[in-house]
This record gives structure tokens, sequence and C-alpha cells, in this order.
């Protein structure tokens, strides 16, 4: 497999190779390298911090009721810890994963299936739920979202009785998680509630179905009539062909190309109303020849998520407060765990504004060279080097604090030419005036001509 291809392969489906692993990647064939990534990821190795504290204090209130306002304080405050260290463990996952596919999967599943809450426990295990059913069947994966503390939670559907339906979760699950707008009436929409009704959960995030809560009236759903509850209503959605369609959209547009392509996407929903095995719908993309088209390669803008943690492939980083990798996420506009609504982020062009593509720009230097990017000229040497970093390091460092591991990246590009570096570091060619500029600097060394390639505009694209 070409050496491009397999970049390629592997900024969609993950965030970025390094040289060495590239070098033996491109002797394999390309049926090779996707069945090796497949089987990598077919185990499921949950992500996991100690809660230990707060599960036992919920059970303890399934015994003794609720608890005073001290109490219920005291376990918010560790909640919200608590959900502080599981986005960052999150982004350390990324990071250095052993299950690469199953988990860009879950971070893209997790801005279809959008939920967010305040309760960890809750939290913890609905990104379990995603990253378990990531790569599996589709029909299971709906109807165990649906049944997630967080989910009913967070769209209601522990409202939702029979005397009263609650329609949020109803209409979410067509227009956002399996249909898309237009493609069901309000009828279907209120009929499909009622089916739900009676969905709840416990403290401890146990799903419970409530009986008495229940409708078990007739519904009529979709050009159906039946005595329907909740897994019906998926069983039936999943029967229009609109639902492979949807899901192949949404897929496309996150590891091909935000410009969908209607053939395509009518090749991949044949395969995926199939069985509707997430799995074999990857193996279909990455194994088609027009996901390696010239149109594809570097054509997408990396989400903040994608490429902080690029960054951190290339040069591992460790931040000294870990809170500032929360506040790195708000200011690019993509924190874990805490979306901005039930759509998600829109993602593409959205990802860039004024104050975002200023930030995106200067972080490569911020985190790997306390803000400073050399300008040196051919044949010039910058002249009080050390004292520019002092300098930016005193007026930019504060505001990330981070050790950078240049070792890593020396072992890695020992055998890489640093002009070379730029096929390694880029996806996408560069336009004439960054190339006319990089021709007039200075290379003085790889670390140095890696963070110049970094802040060009060209590296926010994957």
């Amino acid at each position: 497999m070409i050496q491009k291809h397999v970049q390629h392969l592997y900024n969609r489906l993950g965030f970025g190779i390094l040289p060495k692993q590239l070098k033996e990647l491109s002797k394999k064939s390309k049926e090779e390298i996707v069945d090796n990534l497949l089987d990598d990821s077919k185990k499921i190795t949950p992500l996991e911090v100690d809660i230990s504290e707060l599960k036992a204090a919920f059970k303890n209130m399934i015994m003794m009721g609720n608890p005073d306002k001290d109490t219920r304080q005291k376990l918010q405050k560790i909640s919200r810890q608590k959900q502080l260290d599981l986005n960052i463990a999150w982004v350390e996952r990324l990071t250095n994963p052993t299950e690469l596919l199953r988990e860009k999967m879950t971070l893209f599943w997790a801005n279809h299936f959008v939920c967010r809450d305040n309760n960890i426990v809750f939290i913890q295990n609905f990104n379990n739920t995603l990253r378990k059913h990531a790569l599996g069947d589709f029909r299971n994966f709906v109807k165990a979202v649906s049944k997630e503390a967080a989910m009913t939670k967070y769209l209601n559907t522990k409202q939702n009785k029979k005397q009263k339906p609650n329609e949020n979760f109803a209409r979410e699950l067509m227009e956002l998680f399996t249909l898309g707008v237009g493609n069901y009436t309000e009828n279907d929409i209120k009929e499909s509630a009622r089916a739900f009704t009676g969905y709840g959960h416990n403290f401890v995030g146990e799903f419970v179905f409530k009986q008495r809560q229940h409708d078990d009236g007739v519904k009529r759903f979709l050009g159906q009539s039946g005595n329907f509850k909740g897994d019906d209503i998926v069983d039936i959605i999943l029967e229009q062909k609109q639902c492979a369609k949807y899901i192949c959209e949404k897929i496309y547009a996150y590891f091909v190309n935000d410009v969908l392509n209607n053939h395509h996407i009518s090749e991949m929903a044949e395969v995926f109303y199939k069985d509707y095995n997430i799995e074999n719908l990857m193996r279909h993309i990455f194994m088609s020849d027009w996901f390696y088209n010239k149109e594809h390669i570097g054509s997408k803008i990396k989400s903040p998520i994608e490429f902080v943690v690029g960054i951190k492939t290339l040069v591992p980083i460790q931040f000294k407060n870990a809170k500032q990798q929360i506040y790195l996420q708000r200011l690019l506009g993509q924190t874990l765990l805490n979306p901005p609504n039930v759509a998600g982020w829109k993602g593409g062009k959205s990802w860039i504004d004024s104050n975002t593509i200023a930030l995106r720009l200067k972080l490569p230097s911020l985190l790997l060279n306390s803000a400073y990017i050399s300008k040196a000229r051919k044949g010039e040497l910058d002249v009080g080097i050390e004292k520019k970093k002092q300098f930016y390091k005193k007026n930019y460092g504060k505001r990330f604090n981070v050790v950078c591991d240049w070792e890593y990246f020396k072992k890695q590009f020992d055998e890489v030419e640093v002009n070379d570096l730029q096929s390694y570091v880029l996806a996408c060619p560069i336009s004439s005036n960054a190339k006319a500029y990089l021709n007039t600097l200075n290379k003085i060394s790889k670390q140095e001509y890696c963070i110049q390639l970094m802040s060009l505009p060209e590296y926010q694209m994957c």
C-alpha cells in the first residue's frame, strides 16, 4: 500500500502516524492493514476513573433514601472532579490507544448519540456503552442507548409516563439518531413516545422498566400497528432504508469528506442495511478505492480534539496542571463530555473562526516552544535565540505549563531528513505563499522546522 494512502487511512481512523510505523505498514497490502486494524479493535477496554465512593453512596441512597443537603453538595463536588478526570483520561486514551479504530469510533458516536449529564456514574456508563457498541450491531446499539440513565435524564424519558407522554427522546431518536428530518410525522413522534413510557433508572444508573407507567395500548407508527414497546420502535425504524442512508451520510462526512457523494453513500447504505453491522461498514469504506481519492486527502478540518491529540502524537506532551487541558478544549470550542446541545458540534468549517484560528496557529509554538517560532532566514543565525525563548516563556509559557518529550520525536524521525518533514507532518499540499515562506527559512533543526510546519494553516487539515 503506498505511503500517502496509509497516512490518509491513519489520519482518518486515528490521529496521524509516525515514520517508523508508516514505513513498516507501507510494505503491507491494504487488506492486511485494514484487517489488522479491525482485529486490534475487537477488544473492548472500558475507560474508567475511580468512582467507587460515589457508587457506594448511591447504593446507600437506595436503602436509606435521599441524603441531606451537605451530603448532596459533597457528592456533587466529587462528581464534578471525577468528570474532569474522565475527560483527561479520555484524551490520554485517544493519544495512546490500543484499540485505535474503536476509540475513534467512540469519539464519532459521542457526537451522534449526543448526551450530557452531571452525574459521573451515568456519564462513565454512557461513554463505555458507546465504546462497547462502537463497531457492533447498530440495532443493539440504539436500544442500549435508549436505556442509558444519562440519556433517559437528558432527553426526559424518565418523565415519559402513560398519563403524560414526553416526546423529547422520541423526536430526537428519529430526527438526530436514526432517520433525519422529514422522514417521519408528528404523529409518529407521539406514538413512539407512548412506546417508550415507563423507561427509568435507579441511583446507580441501572435501567428500570416501570410497567405501571407504560402505555400498553395499540400504537400506530410508520405505517405499522401493535402494542409496541421501545425496542419495537427501534426495530421498525431500522426496517426503513432511510435509516441506513442517514447513518452512512454521517459516517461519510466524518471519515471521508464533508461534501457528500450520493453514489458512494448509496453503496455504503446497501452494505449497512443488510445487517446493520458497523464493523462491516467501516471495512467496506477503508477497502474502497474511492476512500483514497485525491480529493479526500487533506480535505477535512481537524476537530479541536483531533488537532490537540495530533500534536501529542508527534511530540508527547504532559500538562503539569491537568485542568489546563480542559481550559484548552474550551478555548478551541470542543470540551469532551460537554456538548453544546443535543445536535452536538457541527464540525467542518464551524471549528474555525477568527478567535480559534489565531489560537490554533499559535498553539504548536505555545505548547512545544514557549510560544517562540524561529524565523531566521537561510544563511543566517537566529541571534539571541535563548534570550528570545526566555522572553516568550516568561510572557506566554505560563498559559500552558507542559513537558515535551522531544527525545521521543527524535527517535521517531531519526531517519527522516529535515527537508522531508513536510510529507510526514502535513496531510495536504501547501499553498504557494507557504512554500515561499518555508523556502526562506533557515532550517536550524527538525524540532524547529516541525513547529514551523505545525504553525501553518495547512496543519489544520487531515
